[in-house]
């Protein structure tokens, strides 16, 4: 009896540990986002208050009327808007064609060509910022959005391929079989068949690469020269001026900047998990 307790004690003591454990890690990793939004409802000034404060008296809106009644930070959203779902459905399209290939049939090169794949992955794309810039300026696409996009794509592409290959793996081979013997061709089944009960997997593609492309930083940066043609990541360093910084307003900016890759996480959230994990199984 006594060896019993002794267990179920340390069990319960284990747990509450646990418990803690897991609340101060999500105080830690929320405690940012949390002063963030604090911060974006107070005055420039408040913001560097000694005590400083969560909740401020001078709570305003005032810097959200500031970024979304200037037209080149709304611009920024467009931008950014544009680029990332033109990403996305690039990548959707591909992804899946090259995926069905993978997947479904054999030819030569397949395993070589997958290995390529894969590799290019492990190449850090700081690395390719000065090859990036001169091509695009080689081929006149410098401060466009047809420079961002091609950029972007050529990033988020190979994991999109791996991932949509994976999930495709996933599918029993019976479909596509059955489809053949009443006479469908390779795209009937791709677009008929397996696009529809592909859904978790392309919105875990999808939303990976929306990710991507609404927060990259670097290659905004270095690629555009106009406010007409820059992102949100772009807009936010450019309110840190030489001499000012508009703290309240960045911290504005970066809210609103992150409120659609949230959203869109809240309203996928299902299939995205979902497609994660039919790819890892196969993965």
């Amino acid at each position: 009896m006594t060896i019993v307790m002794k267990t179920r004690t340390r069990r319960t003591v284990g747990r509450v540990l646990l418990y803690i454990g897991l609340l101060a890690g999500a105080v830690f990793a929320a405690f940012p986002v949390v002063w963030m939004l604090s911060s974006s409802f107070k005055s420039n000034a408040d913001i560097f208050a000694y005590p400083p404060r969560l909740v401020d008296s001078s709570f305003s809106f005032q810097s959200y009327v500031s970024v979304l009644t200037d037209p080149v930070k709304v611009g920024y959203f467009v931008n950014s808007y544009i680029v990332a779902i033109a990403v996305v459905i690039i990548t959707l399209v591909i992804s899946l064609l090259a995926a069905y290939v993978f997947s479904r049939y054999e030819f030569a090169g397949k395993s070589i060509i997958r290995v390529v794949i894969i590799g290019v992955q492990a190449v850090p794309p700081i690395t390719l910022l000065i090859p990036f810039f001169g091509i695009m300026v080689g081929l006149q696409l410098y401060n466009t959005y047809q420079g961002l996009i091609i950029t972007y794509v050529v990033f988020t592409l190979p994991y999109a391929i791996i991932m949509m290959t994976a999930y495709l793996d996933s599918l029993p081979r019976e479909l596509d079989e059955a489809a053949r013997m009443d006479g469908a061709g390779a795209m009937a089944i791709l677009w008929r068949i397996f696009v529809p009960i592909s859904v978790p997997g392309m919105v875990a593609v999808g939303l990976y690469t929306f990710m991507i492309s609404w927060n990259e930083y670097l290659f905004a940066l270095t690629l555009t020269q106009t406010d007409d043609r820059r992102t949100v990541p772009v807009g936010i360093q450019l309110l840190m001026g030489q001499n000012n910084y508009l703290w309240n307003e960045v911290m504005a900016m970066s809210i609103l900047g992150s409120i659609p890759v949230l959203v869109l996480f809240l309203v996928f959230q299902r299939y995205f998990v979902g497609g994660l994990a039919a790819g890892a199984v196969k993965s």
